[in-house]
């Protein structure tokens, strides 16, 4: 069938929401087969299914260490992790651009809506500094990552292990071939954390983030009023989370026998791959409640639209706060900064915020009450639950591999809507239905 045939049939919406089930179905296959575990046999097809998804959904919970699949199968989920990272309409745009030279209005609308924004005429150059900036990062970083990894690992292992770990950092998958404890061992060295810290932040940001800052080249004053905002809030984020975190995790006994400045190193590491990461220097089975709670709440906001980073998104955080502080103020408008923004992003942004809720407190209730290895374990099941939906991958000692079949079912949903998007799956479901012209009489109801 022809995609000019396909269109017809389904929304851009639709058409994102079973790109992504098909990348997700073909991994599934790729890691089902026995050539791609390193045990007796093959993985079971939950296993293979669970880390396709976290793959392909840029997530990085799994039930077992990547390092227990062999070669094969850890190529098949860096394949997964790229295709994810960059989104499934950025591949298929590559491949239309070199087979056909150009796109159709009904693909640039598709690629626009998984990239979170940017005009219909500017989608070719959109795709092509995507690509070309994903390059020299990930490139970038595995170079930085290859001054430590070869001299420990030697010269084909730890290349590979640099060029791995540079494109699950800026892909914000987290996953790790290292086995063990993630980057535990790295969590005092400056040179692997930094350049973590710094794939994480640029592939967090957003494409569009990019776009404006190249087209303004590099001047932040001629910077649009969203990307200003998104920088200032991320930057808030990123130092007040790494101030929270040395006043909370000041105990901690992974940081025994470390000096400030190492334990302002894993607090700022902390801070950053709980936006929606993956990687941990401290362990998170180690943190206080508070901590574990600030990470929560870190894993919640996420990083911004059109990323590679789920969470509800720094600009759905920004609405919902503005939104607050207007209606409390008794304002008709709802103004940030010096722009004033439309009064319909605040209803979708407190659709998102109530969702992703929703999401979580059905969630959570239902692994506690039907997995016999939650029982007595609400915050590390609430953790898991933040983690799966924020795309993110932390785990609290790996929970993910000792709970059941359900649970992980449940899990795999959240990541899947997390990384399409709730928006997205909500405008795939609906159904097209003539407007009314009858509206209903308004009544009165009473609420706070």
């Amino acid at each position: 069938m022809k995609f000019s045939k396909l269109k017809l049939k389904l929304s851009v919406w639709q058409f994102l929401a079973l790109g992504y089930l098909v990348v997700i179905m073909t991994g599934t296959v790729l890691l089902v087969l026995p050539p791609a575990y390193r045990g007796e046999g093959s993985a079971s097809f939950i296993d293979a299914l669970f880390t396709a998804v976290s793959a392909a959904c840029v997530t990085g919970l799994v039930p077992f260490a990547t390092v227990d699949w062999t070669l094969y199968g850890q190529i098949v989920i860096l394949i997964l992790i790229q295709l994810g990272g960059l989104g499934f309409m950025t591949f298929v745009s590559l491949v239309l651009l070199a087979v056909r030279g150009g796109l159709k209005q009904f693909q640039r609308r598709a690629v626009l809506q998984s990239l979170g924004g940017g005009t219909l005429d500017g989608v070719k150059r959109l795709i092509r500094r995507i690509v070309l900036g994903t390059m020299l990062f990930e490139a970038a970083g595995a170079g930085l990552l290859c001054i430590r990894f070869v001299p420990e690992f030697g010269t084909k292992r730890g290349i590979y292990y640099a060029i791995f770990h540079a494109v699950s950092a800026f892909c914000n998958a987290g996953f790790d071939v290292l086995g063990g404890d993630s980057f535990a061992k790295y969590a005092t060295d400056p040179l692997v954390s930094l350049t973590l810290c710094v794939l994480i932040i640029v592939g967090g940001l957003g494409f569009c983030i990019w776009q404006d800052v190249i087209d303004c080249k590099f001047r932040p004053n001629r910077f649009s009023a969203y990307t200003k905002i998104i920088l200032i809030v991320n930057s808030i984020l990123l130092v007040g989370g790494t101030a929270l975190f040395m006043a909370f995790e000041h105990a901690n006994p992974a940081y025994q026998g470390y000096t400030f400045w190492e334990r302002l190193l894993c607090a700022f590491f902390d801070s950053t791959t709980a936006r929606t990461a993956g990687f941990y220097t401290t362990p998170p089975e180690t943190f206080s409640s508070s901590g574990a709670f600030l990470t929560i709440l870190l894993m919640f906001i996420g990083g911004s639209s059109g990323s590679t980073a789920g969470g509800i998104k720094v600009g759905t955080f920004i609405i919902v706060v503005a939104g607050m502080f207007a209606v409390m103020r008794g304002k008709r408008d709802l103004n940030i900064g010096k722009r004033r923004v439309d009064m319909s992003l605040l209803g979708q942004a407190l659709a998102i915020f109530a969702a992703y809720l929703t999401l979580i407190v059905i969630s959570t209730l239902l692994i506690c009450a039907i997995d016999p290895n939650a029982q007595g374990e609400f915050l590390r099941v609430l953790f898991e639950v933040v983690s799966a939906l924020g795309t993110v991958g932390l785990s609290m000692g790996n929970f993910t591999g000792s709970i059941g079949v359900f649970s992980k079912i449940v899990l795999i949903l959240l990541m899947y809507t997390g990384r399409v998007g709730i928006l997205t799956l909500a405008a795939a479901m609906r159904r097209r239905r003539a407007e009314v012209a009858v509206k209903k009489p308004i009544d009165l109801f009473f609420i706070g």
